[in-house]
């Protein structure tokens, strides 16, 4: 029996090692537009602490917060990155990138936004 549970435990390794790389390759592209597009308002490591943010009122929100991250939707966080703060109705400082990132980049972020849940 345990050289059973042996074999089904390589199988599945096996079968979802190349997901796994997908899954860190998203979180680093995403990474990566996060610092072009994000950081100096939400700062490096998402606590809304950017250099631009002491002088924006309403301050960015701090992405890190597990409670507040956890009642969020991949699709909301995607539609906010794209559609910026007005388009949902949120601050107007919020701006949209919907025009500068294809939807791969933006699903990108959104993995790298779930990252930084503490």
């Amino acid at each position: 029996m345990s050289r059973t549970i042996r074999n089904i435990t390589i199988v599945l390794a096996a079968a979802l090692a190349p997901s796994l790389g997908l899954a860190q390759d998203s979180v680093d592209k995403g990474k990566a537009l996060y610092a072009q597009q994000c950081v100096m308002c939400h700062g490096s490591g998402g606590r809304g602490d950017g250099p631009a943010a002491m002088s924006l009122k309403p301050k960015p929100r701090d992405l890190t917060g597990k409670a507040y991250m956890a009642g969020l939707t991949d699709q909301y966080l995607a539609d906010i990155v794209k559609k910026g703060g007005a388009g949902l109705g949120k601050s107007p400082l919020m701006p949209s990138f919907g025009a500068a990132l294809k939807e791969a980049d933006i699903r990108n972020v959104v993995v790298f936004l779930r990252s930084l849940e503490k």
